[in-house]
Parts: structure tokens; sequence; C-alpha cells
């Protein structure tokens, strides 16, 4: 077979680390993935040599409009280019709109082909008092899943929708495969928590821990999953703090039910009682990260626990932080140039007998199969979209100075990782060099939820 294209180095496939591997690549498509011994390389032939070949990071959790709108989605799909990632699933809650209808998806579908330059899947949401009555459509046009709040971050942007709402869309969602993901904090603890901290006027990162207990999270996402039991439909937490919440997802998975925790990845990495007198309200995110949890996330990662880990990527300036009180400080970091270099980090931290294969599985493979990527997006198998990037396993210094988010701040400035993207691959043209785009146009499409079903997988 001719190729357009080859690279060899060393290919992350699902079941192993290929060394002297090589990828074919003919019309956008992966041709063919063996040893570099067993091809007819193309007279267009790339060697990365000591450098791994992942498959295109997707993240499963971008914020791209939450404050430029849909021209966010320029930043936000650069930067995510420039880590590895070629496919971002983007949540709804977008300024000044949220997408909850087909004419906002519709919307935002156009400014995808004006903006983007990876690939992105969509949420969408509900409005309070809406119901399901738009829901529907947005699937029809696909969108992977719906998200909602059980508390209210912004009174249109990100409203919260009530129990009896949630239960009427579980019970419209059970017979479809689509998820729905919940925001899991409890609106009356929080605020009466954060009304006492303002009274007494303490002002400390680990303040914002307490106004926002494990308590009000776990409590909702307790009975948000018991709601998505009891409709025989599909309940997702997108974000879990500690440990016991996965434990609390597991005993439905063991039940029988269709029940998901997604992480963080920030909450493996960081701890307030570490981090936090340096970082204060640079590492601010809502559910807040707990103390002393690293180790009880990771072991729940590596029992199973975990759906798959993503950036909760949120596109706020550096002034959104820069308040007289923490509580006052806009929660949510950066993240999509450090997901891939920080999670493989974190797995050769724990000593991981196999860092690549474990970072491919779950910034990968299993948010392809959660979203209804499988097999286009997710892995190097025959078939799929050419997508990858190549990691060089060399320690860097992170700096956000030269991120490529147009943000240019991080909580993870001056930490070392064990790797560095070094150039990125969308549907087999490098689109990233590792120093500048090679293209000047956009090269991003939306992406529809196909077929996959990750509860056919695991």
């Amino acid at each position: 077979m001719q190729f357009d294209k080859t690279i060899s180095g060393r290919v992350v496939t699902p079941l192993k680390v290929i060394d002297n591997g090589c990828i074919g690549i003919k019309s956008g498509k992966i041709a063919k993935v063996d040893k570099i011994k067993n091809f007819s390389l193309s007279i267009n032939h790339s060697d990365f040599g000591n450098s791994f070949i992942f498959p295109g990071i997707i993240d499963g959790q971008t914020h791209s409009g939450s404050y430029l709108g849909f021209k966010g989605i320029e930043s936000t799909s650069r930067s995510a280019i420039c880590g590895g990632i070629t496919t971002i699933v983007d949540m709804p809650y977008d300024n000044p709109f949220p997408i909850t209808n087909i004419d906002l998806l519709r919307e935002k579908i156009r400014a995808i082909k004006e903006f983007a330059i990876c690939d992105i899947a969509l949420y969408g949401t509900v409005l309070p008092g809406e119901g399901i009555s738009k829901v529907g459509r947005m699937i029809d046009s696909g969108i992977v899943a719906i998200k909602v709040s059980s508390i209210e971050n912004h009174p249109t942007r990100f409203p919260r929708i009530p129990l009896n709402e949630i239960l009427s869309l579980f019970d419209f969602l059970s017979s479809m495969n689509i998820p729905l993901g919940l925001h899991n904090e409890d609106q009356e603890i929080v605020n009466d928590r954060l009304s006492y901290y303002r009274e007494i006027n303490d002002n400390n990162i680990f303040v914002h821990s307490k106004s926002r207990p494990l308590t009000a999270e776990l409590g909702v996402t307790a009975h948000f999953l018991e709601l998505g039991a009891l409709s025989n439909a599909h309940a997702h937490i997108v974000h879990l703090s500690h440990s016991r919440g996965f434990k609390i997802v597991n005993n439905y998975r063991n039940e029988g039910f269709k029940a998901t925790g997604e992480l963080c990845v920030h909450y493996l990495w960081f701890d307030p009682k570490i981090d936090g007198e340096k970082l204060g309200s640079l590492m601010k995110v809502n559910p807040p990260i707990r103390d002393g949890e690293n180790n009880s996330l990771w072991k729940a990662l590596t029992d199973g626990k975990v759906s798959f880990v993503s950036s909760d990527h949120s596109s706020w300036p550096l002034e959104n932080k820069n308040t007289s009180s923490i509580l006052d400080a806009g929660p949510g970091i950066p993240g999509l140039e450090t997901l891939l270099p920080c999670f493989y980090t974190v797995a050769k931290k724990n000593k991981h007998p196999k860092p690549e294969l474990i970072t491919s599985e779950f910034l990968s493979e299993r948010p392809a199969k959660f979203f209804g990527l499988w097999p286009q997006k997710g892995s190097l198998n025959v078939g799929s979209d050419a997508d990858f990037c190549v990691f060089l396993p060399k320690e860097q210094v992170w700096d956000s100075k030269n991120a490529n988010d147009g943000l240019n701040w991080s909580p993870f400035d001056g930490y070392k990782f064990n790797g560095q993207v070094s150039k990125t691959f969308l549907r087999g043209e490098c689109v990233w060099d590792g120093k500048k785009f090679l293209s000047g146009k956009k090269t991003g499409q939306f992406i529809p939820r196909g077929n996959s079903n990750f509860f056919d997988y695991y």
C-alpha cells in the first residue's frame, strides 16, 4: 500500500507501546500500524525517535465561551492543539447565553467552523422552567451530552435546575445513549457556609474548601445518582474531588446502574496543605481541591472507578482571581497545555508500570468511548482519524508565559513535568510543530456524537 505519509517513533496503541513503530496515513485516516521494519515508507516520512506517539488527546471538559463567548473557541482550540489535544468536548455555559436550543447550537457550530483549530464536540443544557421541550432537537443535531447544575453559578448563563426538572430529563433520556452530567454542589449548604465565612472575614484558600464542604458535594451527588438509577438513565458527575465520591458512584455501578464519575487532573496534582499558601486563589476551583486526596484519587482511578480524566479548562483572565477575598475570586484554571504532561507525570510519580498506556487510556480512549466518538477518535487503530501528538519524554518546567491560551497564567507555573508535546497532527496533517502553527486556516470541525456506548466497554 502507498501512504500519503508515514511517521515513526514509540507508537502508543491500546494494548502496547510499539518501539520502533510506524503509522501509515492515507486520506487523513490511519491505514497501518506496525513495526517500521514491516513498512514501505512514504517519501513523506518523519521519524520521531525516542518520542512517544500518543493518539490525539480528548479533553472531555472545557469552557471556551465562559468569558469571550464564541470567539473564545479560537484561543481555546489553539491552546488545545499546543497541548496535544485534537478534540475538546465543550461545555454549554457560554457568554452571554448557554446552549439551550437548536438555534444557539447551530450558531455555535457555525462559530466552530469560523474559529476552531482542533475538533470540537458539544454539550447542551436547559433553562429552569423549560423542561425537555428543546432537548430532542439538540440531540438529533449531534450534542454528545447534557449538563445541568444543582447550584446557581450565574442566573442566566449557569443556572440551577430544580430536582423535579432533572428527574424529567432523566426520564426523557432513559431510552437514549446520552449522559446527563451534573455540576455537583448543594446550593443551600454552600450559601449558608459562604455567609458564615464572609461574616467572620476569614480569608485564605482553606476557607474556600470549608465554604463548599464535602457534604455539599457528595450529598447532592448521591441524590442525583439515585434519580438517574431509578429512571434507568446515565447519570454522570462531571467532577469529583474526593475518593469517597468515586466509591459512591461505584456502588451504583456494582448494582447495575448507569453511573459514572469524572476526575479533573488538578485534583491529582495539587494539595491545599502543600500548595495553598503559595498559590492561594490561583488554585481555586469548584468543587474545591481537598487536603490529602492525591493518592486515594489515583487509587480510585487505577481501580477502575474513574470514567476518564479532563482539564475543566476555564478561559477566565487573571484579573478574575485578583480579589480582596478568596470567596470572591473566580473559580477555574487554564489547563489545556498542562493536561497531558501533568497526567503523565502523575502516572510516573505513582510508579505505574505502563505510564504511557494509562495516559492514553484515560485521556484518549475512555473519553472517546464515553462521548460516542469511538472508533473515529481516541486510538491509533486502522480506520481511525489520524489524530496524534508527539510527546518528548524530556523534563520541562512549566512557564505560562509561553502558553498559547491568550491567558498566560497558571497554577502549574514552576512545577516540573516529565515530558512535553513537540508536535500535533490532525487528520494526518501537522498543525503544530512545537513552535508555530503550520496552517493559516482553521482546521477544526464539529464532531457529532456517534454510536459508541461507554457501558459496552467498562
